[in-house]
């Protein structure tokens, strides 16, 4: 897999969330990695979420999209109650 990313975008997603776009990447090594589409932020390109687990163990949700078979990260942050169930029902 091949991932991609704006710099300024990490930095920013960083400051807030505290999850770097590196780290956030490795939930697509997660074997229970959840997907769903991102319907409400969809206009413009097809975006997905991923809720997974990152290789320190955190559980977080992706939001991304797929250009040229290129994964492109738009946001990483830790999964809410709610998705960590979502999540934690599958496995």
């Amino acid at each position: 897999m091949r991932f991609d990313w704006d710099n300024i975008k990490d930095e920013s997603n960083f400051l807030k969330h505290g999850i770097r776009f590196v780290d956030a990447v490795t939930v697509f090594a997660d074997p229970f990695l959840l997907f769903t589409e991102d319907f409400k932020h969809s206009q413009y390109e097809e975006r997905e979420w991923a809720i997974g687990e990152m290789e320190n163990g955190s559980i977080v949700v992706v939001v991304f999209t797929i250009r040229d078979e290129i994964i492109r990260i738009i946001s990483a942050r830790k999964a809410t109650k709610k998705e960590r169930k979502q999540y934690e029902e599958r496995i």
